[in-house]
């Protein structure tokens, strides 16, 4: 590839842009940015405000960083730049906050004008990025021993340790997580942490459960990790 490519289309120029540098700036980042969001709506949950500004991103710091392009407010522009993601830094998952760095560090380097190395880095991450999804690295393959259970009982029951001896059996470990009234106050539901010995052994252990609640609701499910944490 020849080495023009990646040279800076505002190497040559002075501190003013000409409206075609601007707009091929533009048309690049924007073309990078739907790139962006149609691989990560691809095999992944998310919101159509976040895709939407996940397109748009690019272009933004793109445009944000030519017109501080050569100042003394340059740094500035871009601490401000990259302090938007503060607005999804809370809500949203890690793979989230990770693209939003990567559309934004790619509207950095369309915005300094290296408009070769924009579309290489865009082409080596999001491929990374698909193999990374595709593999389904960190996702375990095999059915988890860690459960939620929860329980319905009488309002008369006491539940303090009317569970232990089958939860000792049945489970590795095991840990209370909440306990609220129900049903208008005639019944508690009960919400354990557990780790089953056996997942062979889950329905001998709701049946034992069933006896001693007398035969209220029962379920278990499998524990996930809450979609709004790193």
């Amino acid at each position: 590839m020849h080495n023009s490519f990646f040279q800076g289309i505002f190497d040559q120029t002075e501190l003013s842009i000409m409206v075609s540098q601007f707009l091929l700036c533009i048309v690049i980042s924007l073309l990078i940015g739907i790139f962006y969001a149609f691989l990560y709506s691809f095999k992944n949950r998310s919101s159509q405000s976040f895709i939407i500004t996940l397109a748009l991103l690019p272009t933004i710091v793109c445009v944000v960083i030519m017109m501080v392009n050569g100042n003394v407010g340059a740094g500035v522009a871009v601490a401000g730049a990259f302090s938007l993601v503060r607005f999804r830094s809370v809500p949203g998952t890690a793979k989230e906050i990770g693209m939003l760095f990567l559309a934004m560090a790619t509207g950095l380097i369309l915005g300094m004008g290296y408009l070769g190395y924009a579309v290489l880095f865009a082409i080596i991450l999001g491929l990374v990025f698909t193999l990374l999804t595709q593999t389904g690295l960190g996702i375990k393959s095999s059915p988890s021993s860690d459960k939620i259970l929860r329980i319905t009982i009488p309002e008369d029951l006491d539940y303090n340790d009317i569970f232990d001896d089958l939860l000792e059996k049945y489970t590795s470990k095991y840990e209370v997580l909440s306990v609220k009234t129900t049903n208008m106050g005639s019944m508690f539901k009960l919400t354990y942490n557990i780790t089953l010995k056996d997942l062979s052994t889950e329905k001998k252990f709701i049946d034992a459960l069933r006896c001693r609640n007398g035969n209220l609701e029962i379920s278990i499910s499998k524990q996930e990790t809450n979609y709004n944490e790193l």
